[in-house]
């Protein structure tokens, strides 16, 4: 798992290269008919890339996005109407038995398919319209981390290529920020050691970050068993903050832009409450060093014209960096625990599920 968090920059730089044709194809076929809806269709940690497609493409491009509940179709047998409709799914193994299942019977009703995997020869990339395959690589590890990337990292080519706006400059700057958070890692298996008890937590995030907080909580469960409720920052203020007390584990994803006033708000409640904040955030966000306990601050993205002229896309491109600490922070947890995040117990790398 460790290793393969390394592996990022390259997996996400064979990304780019090879995603880019398939985006530019894509963007000429959308560029004749602009869909009205889009639809994601996924499971576990390609569910959660799902959430960050959904904010990212409406955002970009106000399309609205949903997300497939497969069991109508598998199990209650209810097909529902998909003409004229972008169906999209994401599968690291490109074998999610359900997944496949929608992506067929969408394709039999005429909506254009996209399968969004890591293996060309899947039984996915052979069953949707156009195939954009991510470039990770052999993953080992049932826990995901660079085909969890990859997939954010091709998520924002299906927003350019819907006419988003998506700056490829900007998404070129991503591995080189990736190698900078890497290099924050000794420091991460330092602060894992206060973290040694832990068997509960609560991760948080809001916005384009949601994902990473449902990302970030899976990983704390699967790698280390920890039981972690994951909640946007919005839905933990409407009750779940109630769990919360003195010490208590909560970890926070603020970067700056429109979510940071909310995501402030948060964190002052939990001060007063006097929990136990790990909050991962960059320079640019200045004030969020005051308002936790322990902080996690990544690198600013390389080159010149770093930060977005729009106040409110501050955080467009900061979701795969973001996660990088939440990765190497579960991998060391599992191995100071003396766990294999590996081969965690009752998971297999391929799930199938109808």
């Amino acid at each position: 798992m460790l290793q393969e968090t390394r592996d990022q920059p390259q997996a996400l730089s064979r990304t780019l290269s090879a995603g880019i044709a398939s985006a530019e194809e894509l963007r000429r076929h959308f560029g004749k008919r602009r869909p009205r809806l889009i639809v994601l269709v996924a499971r576990g940690t390609s569910d959660n890339a799902a959430q960050f497609g959904r904010y990212l493409i409406e955002i970009t491009t106000r399309i609205p996005v949903s997300l497939a509940a497969p069991s109508i179709l598998t199990l209650y047998g209810c097909p529902v109407d998909l003409r004229d409709v972008v169906v999209i799914g994401i599968s690291q193994s490109g074998e999610s038995t359900d997944t496949n299942a929608v992506l067929e019977d969408a394709r039999r009703q005429g909506a254009t398919t996209i399968g969004i995997t890591n293996d060309a020869s899947s039984a996915m990339a052979g069953t949707v319209q156009f195939p954009l395959l991510i470039g990770a690589g052999v993953e080992i590890s049932v826990a995901a981390t660079k085909t969890y990337t990859t997939q954010l990292l091709a998520l924002y080519l299906v927003g350019y290529a819907l006419n988003g706006a998506i700056e490829l400059d900007q998404l070129r700057k991503v591995p080189e920020w990736v190698r900078g958070v890497l290099e924050l890692e000794e420091d991460i298996e330092a602060l894992v050691e206060r973290y040694f008890f832990m068997t509960r937590a609560v991760t948080v995030g809001r916005g384009l970050n949601y994902a990473n907080a449902l990302e970030f909580g899976l990983k704390l469960m699967e790698t280390c068993y920890v039981v972690a409720e994951r909640f946007s920052a919005a839905d933990l203020m409407h009750g779940p903050i109630a769990l919360v007390e003195r010490a208590f584990p909560v970890f926070v994803f603020a970067p700056a832009g429109v979510t940071w006033p909310s995501m402030s708000c948060v964190l002052d409640r939990l001060q007063e409450l006097k929990a136990e904040t790990l909050v991962i955030t960059d320079p640019r966000n200045t004030g969020a060093r005051d308002k936790a306990a322990r902080v996690i601050e990544i690198p600013q993205a390389p080159g010149p014209n770093t930060l977005h002229q729009d106040p409110s896309t501050h955080d467009l491109y900061t979701p795969i960096p973001y996660i990088v600490p939440g990765q190497l922070f579960a991998g060391h947890l599992a191995a100071l625990k003396g766990l294999n995040p590996d081969l965690p117990r009752t998971l297999n790398k391929i799930t199938r599920t109808m």
